[in-house]
């Protein structure tokens, strides 16, 4: 069997991409292991209508029923929500296991954009990446999302890494995969929370069309995927320094925990949502929006150009 008889994709879904229309994939660890329900089902459905009110069709991605889905939407989408913290993290090393199971999973940003490839979409919106953990000169906690980035042909649209990441490493390792990092209209890589993380980028873009002709340059040449870095919305940013406190705070509860591997991130977005009063999830939500309405106008703008 092929990877192809795993897939299940949307009547909708496929219809648009049949058309040649455009559209844009969406993670789903973001409900299951992001947010707590019920705000991450409106999370979801919200981000899902940003994308549709900007010109594209919406492809939230997750494992269930031992099926790669692609266009959640309906029961479906409500029970990712409601359940999500009973699902697994899929990422890249875990499908065959999963699949093998029928057990339900969110994905993260390598294994949406390995189902995003193999359905033929080329645009993903999601919070932030993954990257390089704080430590892992010691621990070797180190992203698969990074190197998924330099193979698979998924152009993903965020603001920049978690903060909770080593940054400066992030970037080393995504420039030693070969990955493009352009920043929208910004110099600087974003910080998650926070609209500036110190480093400076190579290559700013203003512009959907202007992304996407790089896309379709990156596409001719048969190279990678492209990390297109957008930052927060200046309203609801945070200073770096004020979320720097919080975030060190999470690091030294996770470490008398003895929390490590995957359950570190969703441990320090929850504990930074604890000390924040909430106000890290107002931000979170904003700033996957604001990827969503961007990844469906580069979505529109490289779709105009195919056509």
């Amino acid at each position: 069997m092929s990877a192809q008889a795993y897939l299940s994709v949307s009547p909708e879904v496929a219809a648009a991409l049949a058309d040649g229309r455009p559209v844009v994939a969406l993670e789903s660890t973001i409900i299951t292991h992001g947010m707590p329900y019920p705000q991450n089902l409106s999370m979801a459905r919200a981000v899902e209508e940003v994308v549709r009110a900007n010109g594209a069709v919406p492809a939230t991605i997750a494992i269930m029923d031992g099926q790669l889905k692609v266009g959640v939407s309906g029961d479906d989408l409500e029970m990712l929500a409601r359940d999500g913290h009973k699902a697994a993290k899929a990422s890249r090393r875990d499908m065959a296991a999963l699949l093998a199971s029928g057990v339900m999973a969110g994905t993260t940003v390598a294994t949406t954009m390995q189902i995003a490839a193999l359905a033929g979409i080329r645009i993903f919106a999601t919070g932030g990446i993954g990257g390089v953990h704080r430590g892992a000169e010691s621990s070797f906690d180190i992203s698969a999302d990074l190197e998924e980035l330099g193979r698979t042909p998924v152009s993903v649209i965020c603001a920049g890494a978690k903060s909770i990441l080593d940054i400066a490493k992030t970037l080393e390792v995504l420039e030693t995969n070969g990955v493009p990092v352009l920043g929208f209209g910004t110099d600087e890589f974003p910080a998650f929370w926070a609209r500036e993380s110190g480093y400076k980028l190579d290559q700013r873009f203003d512009d959907a069309a202007s992304i996407a002709r790089v896309l379709a340059i990156q596409s001719d040449l048969g190279m990678g995927g492209v990390l297109i870095a957008n930052p927060i919305p200046e309203a609801d940013a945070w200073e770096a320094a004020a979320i720097e406190g919080f975030i060190a705070q999470a690091l030294a509860d996770a470490e008398d925990r003895g929390i490590a591997g995957k359950a570190t991130t969703p441990f320090l977005l929850q504990r930074i949502f604890e000390l924040t009063g909430g106000k890290s999830l107002e931000s979170n939500i904003a700033l996957v929006n604001n990827n969503a309405r961007v990844a469906a106008e580069i979505a529109v703008a490289l779709a105009g150009r195919r056509a």
